[in-house]
């Protein structure tokens, strides 16, 4: 392993997983993490916890934090110190005043994103003369154009800050879905399909972005689980709502699908009013002419940024409304040492997207009514909560992300096979229902993901934009997912039951061969750097010009 000598002792580069020490490459941002091999050195254990006790390290960062004209500079300590119990009372506080803001505002997204499911369980197709193929296409627009503006939705809101660009991304998709009461055929159903997703697109990235100024990176794992599951908490609520709005269809001269979009469009439009109020810049721009009391004390302000900063010191080596450059951009779409977790990204949820999209249909197909369609949905959100939190907790817990994604397909994949395969699928009710929940219900393994694509950037350029690259490739297999089922397969979709267990089970050895990717890239630079003096190595790591995860003295987390 790489090794380098700080105040006498010897330290290893490890990834950005547990207490780290760390050193940044000065001109591009990337991180060099450093961990004491000496664990029963008192010393060592408080470089473990604070970098910045070294003071070649505090000198180097300090400039840094200059240069970059960091807005959090003048509450940066080295010598800094806080108790246990504050620390805990003060997390306590960012769980309200940033993770469930962050819960919030996810609402809004998933209400606006998520209705059309509910809407076409109200005859919404044959009333705007559409069929299944045309609700194919609507979705498809959606995603592309929500695609093609996550890059520059992440650019305009580092420039802007998430704290400005977020608010007006919401009020401006509730005003279109709003809208959407007014349809009237299939050139303005693709037309609000395209807008809401240009809108949308990048919001799930900027909001991440938000939230990593608050948490260290192990905390944010959790935070993201949380994240997810308003997904499915917003489902079973809004399916509840539905049941109700639903029956308003007739009542001035409206379907009940109009009034669906009317409501629910105007109640996010009220979240993104209030997102104005809730979001804040950074843990020292609290105070406001909303906020004239802030957040935090100065004490408090002190210990959120430099627990951030100790966790992650490339965090500060970026302002907070700082663009980033074409070149920047560039190096980080190229960077192809993600690409195997994008790939992941295309094949991972495209059977659970396929079924979210069609669910209240084979619902209605088996017999349900509108009503009791969108009450069913509730157990499949319920199951998927529980899978969610579960195998994220377990994912930290074991310190493994490959051979815990595979939980998902090989869970996924014998329930897919007896959807296409058994006789009494699609025919019998009750035992179809409870395999489509089961199926639709199946372990979510995007919040592992995204951290891992985090992680593995090992650049504070190749974050801001890896996870916005990394949930393209997601919607490009949401974009598959959404043209599965197809008019001519009607009513059993055997032809796209039998795609989609096909694309479950090959899930498997990519997950396996992520995993071998990453060992032997691992391996490969531990051959090269044991074969090097310890005079080579302080050299490489003080004169390299290789960049963020191309370092010989970074290893990949799988």
């Amino acid at each position: 392993m790489p090794v380098t000598k700080t105040g006498g002792k010897v330290l290893v580069h490890q990834p950005l997983e547990t207490s780290d020490i760390g050193l940044t490459e000065k001109g591009d941002n990337e991180i060099i993490t450093l961990k004491s091999v000496d664990s029963s050195s008192s010393e060592s254990s408080l470089l473990s916890k604070n970098p910045f006790l070294d003071p070649k390290v505090e000198e180097y960062y300090r400039q840094v934090y200059q240069d970059s004209q960091y807005e959090s500079y003048k509450a940066f300590d080295p010598t800094f110190t806080w108790t246990e119990e504050e620390e805990k009372q003060l997390v306590r506080k960012l769980n309200i005043r940033v993770a469930l803001t962050a819960c919030l505002l996810f609402v809004s997204l998933q209400v606006d994103r998520g209705n059309l499911a509910q809407a076409v369980t109200d005859n919404m197709l044959p009333d705007l003369g559409l069929n299944t193929n045309d609700y194919n296409t609507g979705n498809t627009i959606f995603l592309l154009c929500f695609l093609l503006a996550e890059v520059p939705s992440q650019l305009i809101s580092k420039k802007l800050g998430p704290d400005i660009f977020i608010p007006i991304q919401i009020c401006l998709w509730s005003v279109i879905a709003t809208s959407q009461a007014a349809l009237q055929g299939k050139a303005s159903f693709y037309a609000t399909r395209a807008l809401i997703g240009v809108l949308e697109g990048g919001f799930i990235a900027d909001l991440v972005l938000w939230l990593s100024y608050f948490f260290t990176s192990k905390e944010l794992s959790t935070r993201l689980s949380w994240f997810w599951t308003t997904l499915s908490l917003v489902t079973i609520f809004t399916s509840i709502l539905a049941f109700g709005i639903l029956r308003l269809g007739g009542k001035g001269g409206l379907e009940g699908w109009r009034w669906l979009f009317l409501i629910e469009g105007l109640f996010t439009l009220i979240i993104g009013i209030l997102s104005f109020y809730l979001m804040v810049p950074s843990a020292v721009q609290t105070k406001n002419r909303l906020h004239p009391k802030g957040w935090f004390t100065e004490r408090e302000e002190k210990i959120v940024v430099n627990r951030v900063l100790r966790d992650d010191p490339s965090k500060g080596t970026m302002h907070n409304r700082q663009a980033l450059s074409f070149k920047m951009i560039f190096k980080s779409l190229m960077d192809y040492d993600l690409w195997p977790v994008y790939a992941i990204g295309i094949l991972a949820y495209i059977g659970q997207n396929t079924f979210t999209s069609y669910f209240g249909l084979l619902n209605k197909q088996l017999g349900f009514s509108t009503f009791n369609t969108n009450i069913l949905t509730i157990p499949t959100n319920v199951i998927h909560i529980i899978f969610l939190l579960f195998i994220t907790w377990f994912s930290e817990f074991m310190k493994e992300r490959s051979l815990v994604c595979t939980l998902a397909p090989l869970y996924s994949a014998p329930l897919i096979a007896i959807i296409r395969w058994w006789p009494g699928a699609g025919v019998k009710v009750w035992p179809s229902y409870v395999l489509n929940t089961l199926f639709l219900g199946q372990p979510y393994i995007h919040a592992i993901c995204v951290s891992w694509v985090s992680r593995n950037s090992n650049s504070v350029r190749t974050r801001s934009i890896s996870s916005a690259v990394y949930n393209m490739f997601v919607q490009i297999g949401n974009i598959a997912a959404n043209n599965i089922y197809r008019k001519d397969d009607l009513p059993l979709y055997h032809r796209g039951n039998m795609q989609l267990f096909a694309i479950t089970v090959a899930l498997i050895p990519v997950l396996f061969l992520t995993k071998a990717y990453y060992i032997w890239r691992n391996n490969s630079r531990d051959k090269i750097w044991n074969a090097m003096t310890p005079e080579e190595r302080e050299d490489y790591i003080s004169n390299t010009t290789d960049e963020g995860n191309k370092r010989l003295d970074f290893r990949f987390d799988h």
